[in-house]
Protein backbone atom coordinates (compact mmCIF):
# COMPACT_ATOMS: atom_id res chain seq x y z
CA UNK A 1 0.00 0.00 0.00
CA UNK A 2 1.14 2.88 -1.31
CA UNK A 3 1.94 5.92 1.82
CA UNK A 4 -0.13 8.67 1.82
CA UNK A 5 1.80 10.81 3.97
CA UNK A 6 -0.63 13.41 4.27
CA UNK A 7 -3.68 11.57 5.88
CA UNK A 8 -1.05 10.74 8.92
CA UNK A 9 -1.46 12.76 12.23
CA UNK A 10 1.88 12.66 13.31
CA UNK A 11 4.14 15.68 11.90
CA UNK A 12 7.21 13.37 11.74
CA UNK A 13 5.37 11.23 9.55
CA UNK A 14 4.16 14.12 7.32
CA UNK A 15 5.96 17.83 7.60
CA UNK A 16 9.51 15.92 8.66
CA UNK A 17 9.62 12.86 6.84
CA UNK A 18 9.98 14.47 2.98
CA UNK A 19 12.10 13.16 1.53
CA UNK A 20 11.00 9.63 1.25
CA UNK A 21 14.32 8.01 1.89
CA UNK A 22 14.84 9.95 4.74
CA UNK A 23 11.75 7.94 6.18
CA UNK A 24 12.05 4.95 4.81
CA UNK A 25 14.86 3.60 7.34
CA UNK A 26 13.76 5.22 10.39
CA UNK A 27 10.23 2.82 9.79
CA UNK A 28 11.94 -0.06 8.98
CA UNK A 29 13.47 -0.55 12.78
CA UNK A 30 10.50 2.25 14.82
CA UNK A 31 6.94 1.30 12.80
CA UNK A 32 4.57 -0.66 14.26
CA UNK A 33 5.78 -3.65 11.13
CA UNK A 34 9.25 -3.46 13.07
CA UNK A 35 7.27 -4.09 16.19
CA UNK A 36 5.47 -6.98 14.90
CA UNK A 37 8.67 -8.07 13.08
CA UNK A 38 11.13 -8.47 16.54
CA UNK A 39 8.35 -9.91 18.16
CA UNK A 40 7.77 -12.37 15.87
CA UNK A 41 11.48 -13.04 16.01
CA UNK A 42 11.21 -13.44 19.88
CA UNK A 43 8.90 -15.88 19.39
CA UNK A 44 10.62 -17.92 16.93
CA UNK A 45 13.72 -17.40 19.19
CA UNK A 46 11.49 -19.03 22.16
CA UNK A 47 10.73 -22.07 19.52
CA UNK A 48 14.60 -22.64 18.62
CA UNK A 49 15.43 -23.29 21.78
CA UNK A 50 12.69 -25.56 23.01
CA UNK A 51 14.01 -27.68 20.10
CA UNK A 52 17.74 -27.17 21.46
CA UNK A 53 16.48 -28.83 24.83
CA UNK A 54 14.53 -31.66 23.56
CA UNK A 55 10.99 -30.41 24.13
CA UNK A 56 9.71 -29.59 20.14
CA UNK A 57 11.01 -31.36 16.84
CA UNK A 58 13.22 -29.54 14.44
CA UNK A 59 9.85 -29.67 12.32
CA UNK A 60 8.25 -27.26 14.47
CA UNK A 61 10.87 -24.77 14.45
CA UNK A 62 10.89 -24.90 10.38
CA UNK A 63 7.29 -24.25 10.98
CA UNK A 64 7.15 -21.12 13.06
CA UNK A 65 9.91 -19.64 11.29
CA UNK A 66 7.82 -20.05 7.86
CA UNK A 67 4.67 -18.90 9.68
CA UNK A 68 6.88 -16.04 11.42
CA UNK A 69 7.82 -14.74 8.13
CA UNK A 70 4.31 -14.61 6.47
CA UNK A 71 2.67 -12.87 9.30
CA UNK A 72 1.39 -9.18 8.39
CA UNK A 73 0.82 -6.48 10.49
CA UNK A 74 -2.43 -5.99 9.15
CA UNK A 75 -3.56 -9.66 9.86
CA UNK A 76 -2.53 -9.10 13.78
CA UNK A 77 -4.30 -6.24 13.74
CA UNK A 78 -7.50 -7.49 12.56
CA UNK A 79 -6.62 -10.49 15.18
CA UNK A 80 -6.69 -7.82 18.04
CA UNK A 81 -10.50 -6.98 16.67
CA UNK A 82 -11.27 -10.04 18.26
CA UNK A 83 -8.70 -10.77 21.44
CA UNK A 84 -8.48 -7.38 22.53
CA UNK A 85 -5.12 -7.94 23.18
CA UNK A 86 -2.04 -7.31 21.02
CA UNK A 87 0.38 -10.34 21.82
CA UNK A 88 -2.12 -12.87 21.96
CA UNK A 89 -3.27 -11.62 18.41
CA UNK A 90 -0.22 -12.96 17.16
CA UNK A 91 0.45 -15.63 18.63
CA UNK A 92 -3.00 -16.78 17.44
CA UNK A 93 -1.27 -15.53 13.74
CA UNK A 94 1.30 -17.76 13.73
CA UNK A 95 -0.77 -20.39 15.52
CA UNK A 96 -3.40 -20.46 12.48
CA UNK A 97 -0.18 -21.11 9.97
CA UNK A 98 1.37 -24.26 11.79
CA UNK A 99 0.02 -27.80 11.90
CA UNK A 100 -1.67 -28.97 15.40
CA UNK A 101 1.78 -30.70 16.05
CA UNK A 102 3.40 -26.83 16.23
CA UNK A 103 0.56 -25.13 17.90
CA UNK A 104 1.54 -26.29 21.72
CA UNK A 105 4.88 -24.73 21.14
CA UNK A 106 4.38 -21.01 20.27
CA UNK A 107 4.60 -18.66 23.03
CA UNK A 108 5.21 -22.10 25.36
CA UNK A 109 5.65 -20.79 28.87
CA UNK A 110 6.04 -17.30 27.82
CA UNK A 111 3.76 -14.18 29.18
CA UNK A 112 3.48 -10.72 26.80
CA UNK A 113 5.96 -9.02 28.21
CA UNK A 114 8.48 -11.61 27.75
CA UNK A 115 7.62 -10.90 24.00
CA UNK A 116 7.45 -7.03 24.31
CA UNK A 117 10.37 -5.70 26.38
CA UNK A 118 12.77 -8.32 24.64
CA UNK A 119 11.21 -6.94 21.21
CA UNK A 120 11.56 -3.51 22.61
CA UNK A 121 15.21 -4.36 23.36
CA UNK A 122 15.98 -5.50 19.83
CA UNK A 123 14.71 -2.96 18.17
CA UNK A 124 16.20 0.07 20.49
CA UNK A 125 19.63 -1.42 19.89
CA UNK A 126 19.35 -1.67 16.26
CA UNK A 127 17.97 1.89 16.14
CA UNK A 128 21.02 2.91 18.15
CA UNK A 129 23.44 0.55 15.78
CA UNK A 130 21.73 1.74 12.49
CA UNK A 131 20.41 4.94 12.73
CA UNK A 132 20.97 7.10 15.98
CA UNK A 133 24.94 6.51 16.15
CA UNK A 134 26.06 6.94 12.80
CA UNK A 135 24.19 9.72 12.06
CA UNK A 136 25.20 11.57 15.26
CA UNK A 137 28.81 10.18 14.21
CA UNK A 138 28.14 12.23 10.38
CA UNK A 139 27.33 15.46 12.50
CA UNK A 140 30.69 15.05 14.63
CA UNK A 141 32.99 14.18 11.42
CA UNK A 142 30.94 17.57 9.80
CA UNK A 143 31.87 19.42 13.20
CA UNK A 144 35.49 18.24 13.34
CA UNK A 145 35.97 19.17 9.93
CA UNK A 146 34.66 22.88 10.43
CA UNK A 147 36.69 23.47 13.54
CA UNK A 148 39.85 22.29 12.41
CA UNK A 149 39.30 24.46 9.08
CA UNK A 150 38.63 27.12 11.69
CA UNK A 151 40.83 26.49 14.74
CA UNK A 152 42.78 29.63 14.03
CA UNK A 153 39.59 32.32 13.20
CA UNK A 154 40.06 34.33 15.79
CA UNK A 155 36.53 35.37 17.54
CA UNK A 156 35.36 37.45 20.39
CA UNK A 157 34.37 35.62 23.09
CA UNK A 158 30.74 36.17 24.92
CA UNK A 159 29.69 35.26 28.69
CA UNK A 160 26.43 36.43 29.85
CA UNK A 161 25.82 37.66 25.87
CA UNK A 162 28.61 40.13 26.55
CA UNK A 163 32.16 40.30 24.79
CA UNK A 164 34.47 38.67 27.03
CA UNK A 165 38.19 37.94 25.73
CA UNK A 166 39.16 36.40 22.56
CA UNK A 167 38.80 32.78 21.63
CA UNK A 168 38.64 31.19 18.27
CA UNK A 169 35.66 30.07 16.24
CA UNK A 170 37.01 26.60 16.01
CA UNK A 171 37.62 26.43 20.07
CA UNK A 172 34.07 27.03 20.01
CA UNK A 173 32.78 24.33 18.17
CA UNK A 174 35.14 22.21 19.62
CA UNK A 175 33.50 22.36 22.56
CA UNK A 176 30.16 20.48 20.64
CA UNK A 177 32.74 18.46 19.18
CA UNK A 178 33.77 16.64 22.75
CA UNK A 179 30.46 17.11 24.35
CA UNK A 180 28.67 15.24 21.46
CA UNK A 181 31.36 12.58 21.19
CA UNK A 182 31.19 11.77 24.63
CA UNK A 183 27.32 11.25 24.24
CA UNK A 184 27.72 9.04 21.43
CA UNK A 185 29.88 6.58 23.51
CA UNK A 186 26.86 6.71 26.15
CA UNK A 187 24.20 6.12 23.49
CA UNK A 188 26.33 2.94 22.31
CA UNK A 189 26.92 2.20 25.86
CA UNK A 190 23.23 2.14 26.84
CA UNK A 191 21.83 0.87 23.64
CA UNK A 192 24.88 -2.67 24.53
CA UNK A 193 23.28 -2.55 27.74
CA UNK A 194 19.53 -3.06 26.88
CA UNK A 195 17.70 -6.09 28.09
CA UNK A 196 14.97 -8.57 27.74
CA UNK A 197 13.04 -11.71 29.82
CA UNK A 198 12.23 -15.11 28.87
CA UNK A 199 10.71 -15.47 33.17
CA UNK A 200 7.08 -15.64 32.32
CA UNK A 201 3.93 -13.86 34.30
CA UNK A 202 5.55 -12.44 37.55
CA UNK A 203 9.21 -12.78 36.45
CA UNK A 204 9.78 -15.74 38.49
CA UNK A 205 9.72 -18.76 35.73
CA UNK A 206 6.70 -20.04 37.30
CA UNK A 207 5.52 -21.99 34.11
CA UNK A 208 9.14 -22.53 32.73
CA UNK A 209 9.85 -24.28 35.31
CA UNK A 210 6.94 -26.62 34.84
CA UNK A 211 9.10 -28.04 31.83
CA UNK A 212 12.44 -26.68 31.87
CA UNK A 213 15.33 -28.39 34.00
CA UNK A 214 17.02 -24.80 34.38
CA UNK A 215 15.35 -22.02 33.61
CA UNK A 216 17.31 -19.47 33.66
CA UNK A 217 19.51 -20.54 31.54
CA UNK A 218 17.06 -21.32 29.36
CA UNK A 219 16.49 -17.58 29.30
CA UNK A 220 19.58 -16.67 28.78
CA UNK A 221 19.81 -18.74 25.80
CA UNK A 222 16.90 -17.65 24.03
CA UNK A 223 17.54 -13.77 24.53
CA UNK A 224 20.78 -15.32 22.51
CA UNK A 225 19.58 -15.98 19.96
CA UNK A 226 18.33 -12.41 19.18
CA UNK A 227 21.43 -11.37 20.33
CA UNK A 228 19.73 -9.38 23.73
CA UNK A 229 21.00 -10.16 27.81
CA UNK A 230 18.51 -10.86 30.23
CA UNK A 231 17.63 -8.85 33.13
CA UNK A 232 19.30 -10.31 36.45
CA UNK A 233 16.01 -10.01 37.80
CA UNK A 234 12.47 -9.07 36.77
CA UNK A 235 8.72 -8.36 37.77
CA UNK A 236 6.13 -9.44 34.77
CA UNK A 237 8.55 -6.43 33.07
CA UNK A 238 12.14 -5.56 32.75
CA UNK A 239 13.77 -3.09 34.96
CA UNK A 240 12.59 -0.08 33.30
CA UNK A 241 15.98 1.79 34.30
CA UNK A 242 17.57 0.27 31.05
CA UNK A 243 15.12 2.20 28.54
CA UNK A 244 14.97 5.03 30.43
CA UNK A 245 19.35 5.62 30.97
CA UNK A 246 18.98 5.22 26.74
CA UNK A 247 16.30 7.65 26.49
CA UNK A 248 18.00 9.66 28.73
CA UNK A 249 21.34 9.95 26.77
CA UNK A 250 19.27 10.30 23.48
CA UNK A 251 17.18 13.32 25.25
CA UNK A 252 21.05 14.69 26.54
CA UNK A 253 22.16 14.60 22.87
CA UNK A 254 18.76 16.64 22.10
CA UNK A 255 20.00 19.30 24.23
CA UNK A 256 23.68 19.39 23.14
CA UNK A 257 22.03 19.92 19.51
CA UNK A 258 19.53 22.84 20.75
CA UNK A 259 22.30 24.69 22.77
CA UNK A 260 24.50 24.47 19.53
CA UNK A 261 21.73 25.76 17.11
CA UNK A 262 21.09 28.31 19.63
CA UNK A 263 24.99 29.60 19.48
CA UNK A 264 24.71 29.46 15.65
CA UNK A 265 21.10 31.13 16.03
CA UNK A 266 22.45 33.81 17.59
CA UNK A 267 25.96 34.74 15.43
CA UNK A 268 23.45 35.26 12.62
CA UNK A 269 21.49 38.35 14.41
CA UNK A 270 21.74 40.82 11.60
CA UNK A 271 24.13 42.67 14.28
CA UNK A 272 26.29 40.39 14.96
CA UNK A 273 26.61 38.33 11.36
CA UNK A 274 29.59 36.33 12.14
CA UNK A 275 28.02 32.81 10.40
CA UNK A 276 25.08 32.04 7.59
CA UNK A 277 23.00 29.26 7.28
CA UNK A 278 23.38 28.07 3.20
CA UNK A 279 20.40 29.67 1.62
CA UNK A 280 18.83 28.38 -1.74
CA UNK A 281 18.14 30.44 -4.28
CA UNK A 282 14.63 30.07 -4.59
CA UNK A 283 14.30 30.14 -0.72
CA UNK A 284 12.07 32.05 0.69
CA UNK A 285 12.05 34.09 4.15
CA UNK A 286 9.25 35.64 4.45
CA UNK A 287 5.73 35.95 3.04
CA UNK A 288 6.01 39.72 3.44
CA UNK A 289 9.55 40.68 3.88
CA UNK A 290 11.40 40.02 0.18
CA UNK A 291 14.60 40.23 1.89
CA UNK A 292 14.36 37.88 4.59
CA UNK A 293 16.50 35.05 5.52
CA UNK A 294 15.68 33.73 8.54
CA UNK A 295 17.50 31.07 10.52
CA UNK A 296 14.89 28.41 9.87
CA UNK A 297 17.08 24.95 10.60
CA UNK A 298 18.64 26.00 13.68
CA UNK A 299 15.34 27.15 15.01
CA UNK A 300 13.63 23.77 13.79
CA UNK A 301 16.39 21.72 16.01
CA UNK A 302 15.45 23.83 18.83
CA UNK A 303 11.76 23.54 18.37
CA UNK A 304 12.28 20.25 18.35
CA UNK A 305 14.34 19.44 21.33
CA UNK A 306 11.42 21.22 23.42
CA UNK A 307 9.44 18.83 21.74
CA UNK A 308 10.80 15.94 23.07
CA UNK A 309 13.21 17.37 25.77
CA UNK A 310 9.94 17.13 28.27
CA UNK A 311 9.14 13.19 27.17
CA UNK A 312 12.05 12.28 29.42
CA UNK A 313 9.68 13.30 32.20
CA UNK A 314 7.38 10.01 31.23
CA UNK A 315 9.68 7.88 31.38
CA UNK A 316 10.32 8.82 34.60
CA UNK A 317 7.17 8.22 35.42
CA UNK A 318 7.41 4.69 33.96
CA UNK A 319 9.87 3.68 36.13
CA UNK A 320 6.77 3.35 38.60
CA UNK A 321 4.49 0.09 37.85
CA UNK A 322 2.87 -1.51 40.93
CA UNK A 323 3.83 -4.64 42.79
CA UNK A 324 4.83 -7.36 39.59
CA UNK A 325 3.25 -5.12 36.78
CA UNK A 326 0.33 -2.46 35.88
CA UNK A 327 -0.74 -1.04 32.40
CA UNK A 328 0.06 2.89 33.17
CA UNK A 329 3.03 2.45 30.75
CA UNK A 330 1.38 0.59 28.13
CA UNK A 331 0.35 3.49 26.18
CA UNK A 332 3.46 6.01 27.13
CA UNK A 333 5.57 3.46 26.23
CA UNK A 334 5.12 3.29 22.74
CA UNK A 335 6.10 6.97 21.98
CA UNK A 336 9.91 5.84 22.63
CA UNK A 337 10.25 5.21 18.65
CA UNK A 338 9.10 9.50 18.37
CA UNK A 339 11.81 10.47 21.07
CA UNK A 340 14.64 8.24 18.37
CA UNK A 341 12.93 9.70 15.33
CA UNK A 342 12.96 13.52 16.08
CA UNK A 343 16.37 13.17 17.20
CA UNK A 344 17.32 11.12 13.76
CA UNK A 345 15.55 13.96 11.95
CA UNK A 346 17.16 16.98 13.39
CA UNK A 347 20.97 15.64 13.67
CA UNK A 348 20.53 14.83 9.69
CA UNK A 349 19.02 18.63 9.56
CA UNK A 350 21.95 19.86 11.72
CA UNK A 351 24.44 17.90 9.68
CA UNK A 352 23.32 19.51 6.37
CA UNK A 353 23.89 23.32 7.68
CA UNK A 354 26.72 22.50 9.42
CA UNK A 355 28.19 20.89 6.22
CA UNK A 356 27.20 24.30 4.12
CA UNK A 357 28.12 26.75 7.22
CA UNK A 358 29.31 30.13 5.61
CA UNK A 359 31.75 31.75 8.23
CA UNK A 360 32.04 34.90 7.71
CA UNK A 361 35.34 36.35 8.89
CA UNK A 362 35.76 39.57 8.17
CA UNK A 363 32.69 40.22 10.40
CA UNK A 364 34.31 38.28 13.01
CA UNK A 365 37.40 40.72 12.93
CA UNK A 366 35.42 44.00 12.58
CA UNK A 367 33.51 42.32 16.16
CA UNK A 368 36.48 41.44 17.87
CA UNK A 369 38.11 45.26 16.92
CA UNK A 370 35.09 46.95 19.06
CA UNK A 371 36.23 45.73 22.06
CA UNK A 372 39.65 44.49 21.36
CA UNK A 373 41.24 47.93 23.17
CA UNK A 374 39.18 47.00 26.21
CA UNK A 375 39.45 43.18 27.05
CA UNK A 376 43.23 43.52 27.65
CA UNK A 377 42.39 44.09 30.93
CA UNK A 378 41.94 41.02 32.28
CA UNK A 379 45.74 40.35 30.70
CA UNK A 380 47.16 43.64 32.07
CA UNK A 381 45.43 42.64 35.86
CA UNK A 382 47.10 39.53 35.82
CA UNK A 383 50.30 40.50 34.31
CA UNK A 384 50.17 43.63 36.80
CA UNK A 385 49.59 41.13 40.09
CA UNK A 386 52.45 39.02 38.59
CA UNK A 387 55.00 41.61 38.68
CA UNK A 388 53.84 42.44 42.31
CA UNK A 389 50.94 44.97 42.27
CA UNK A 390 48.91 45.21 45.70
CA UNK A 391 45.83 45.65 43.88
CA UNK A 392 46.41 45.22 40.32
CA UNK A 393 42.49 44.39 39.61
CA UNK A 394 41.16 47.91 40.76
CA UNK A 395 44.29 49.92 39.05
CA UNK A 396 43.01 48.13 35.88
CA UNK A 397 39.46 48.55 36.39
CA UNK A 398 39.72 52.08 36.89
CA UNK A 399 41.63 52.58 33.89
CA UNK A 400 38.85 51.04 31.71
CA UNK A 401 36.71 53.59 33.32
CA UNK A 402 39.01 56.61 32.32
CA UNK A 403 39.20 55.13 28.79
CA UNK A 404 35.54 55.20 28.00
CA UNK A 405 35.07 58.05 29.03
CA UNK A 406 38.37 59.50 26.88
CA UNK A 407 38.08 57.42 24.18
CA UNK A 408 41.76 56.66 24.73
CA UNK A 409 42.72 53.21 25.13
CA UNK A 410 43.44 50.91 28.43
CA UNK A 411 47.12 50.29 27.05
CA UNK A 412 47.63 54.74 26.30
CA UNK A 413 46.37 55.29 30.04
CA UNK A 414 48.75 52.53 31.20
CA UNK A 415 52.09 54.30 29.99
CA UNK A 416 50.44 57.63 31.23
CA UNK A 417 50.63 56.64 34.83
CA UNK A 418 53.97 56.81 36.24
CA UNK A 419 53.21 54.24 38.92
CA UNK A 420 51.94 51.54 36.52
CA UNK A 421 54.42 51.98 33.99
CA UNK A 422 57.01 51.15 36.41
CA UNK A 423 55.51 47.79 36.74
CA UNK A 424 54.67 48.26 33.12
CA UNK A 425 58.69 48.23 32.39
CA UNK A 426 58.81 44.76 34.02
CA UNK A 427 57.17 42.92 31.11
CA UNK A 428 58.73 40.78 28.78
CA UNK A 429 58.44 42.05 25.15
CA UNK A 430 56.67 38.99 24.08
CA UNK A 431 54.34 40.53 27.55
CA UNK A 432 53.86 43.78 25.80
CA UNK A 433 53.42 42.76 22.53
CA UNK A 434 50.18 40.52 23.46
CA UNK A 435 48.85 43.86 25.22
CA UNK A 436 49.65 46.15 22.17
CA UNK A 437 48.00 43.14 19.81
CA UNK A 438 45.43 41.72 21.62
CA UNK A 439 44.58 39.42 19.06
CA UNK A 440 47.50 37.27 19.87
CA UNK A 441 45.33 36.72 23.66
CA UNK A 442 44.49 33.49 22.81
CA UNK A 443 45.76 31.44 25.50
CA UNK A 444 46.16 27.47 24.10
CA UNK A 445 43.11 28.15 22.37
CA UNK A 446 44.83 27.05 18.50
CA UNK A 447 46.16 23.97 20.27
CA UNK A 448 43.22 22.65 22.83
CA UNK A 449 41.11 22.81 19.62
CA UNK A 450 43.71 20.68 17.30
CA UNK A 451 43.91 18.32 20.60
CA UNK A 452 40.52 17.70 20.56
CA UNK A 453 40.03 17.39 16.67
CA UNK A 454 42.82 14.52 16.78
CA UNK A 455 41.21 13.19 19.87
CA UNK A 456 38.03 12.60 18.50
CA UNK A 457 38.94 11.24 15.11
CA UNK A 458 41.17 8.35 16.68
CA UNK A 459 38.28 7.38 19.37
CA UNK A 460 35.21 7.64 16.26
CA UNK A 461 37.47 5.62 14.46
Amino acid sequence: MERDIFKNISPLDHRYSIPEEQYADLSYYLSEEAVIRTQAEVELALVTVLHKWGICSVEVVEEVAKACAEVTPEEVYHEEQKTRHNIRALVNCIRNRVSPEARPFVHFSATSVDIMDTSAAIRYRQAAENLVIPTLQELLSALMELAWAERETVQIGRTHGQHAVPITFGFALALYVSRLGQQIEKIKAAADNLRGKMAGAVGAYNASDLFIEDPLKFEEEVLAEVGVKPAPISSQIVQPEYVGDYVHHLVSVFGILANFADDMRHLQRTEIDEVGEYFAPEQVGSSTMPHKRNPINYENVKSMYKEFMPRMITLYLDQISEHQRDLTNSASGRFVVEVIAGLVMATRRLTRVVKKMWVNKAQMRANFAKTSESFIAEPLYILLAGYGHPDAHEAVRVKTLQAQESGESVYQLILKDDNLKEYWNRFTPEQKLLIQKPENYLGKAVQKTELIIREWRERIR
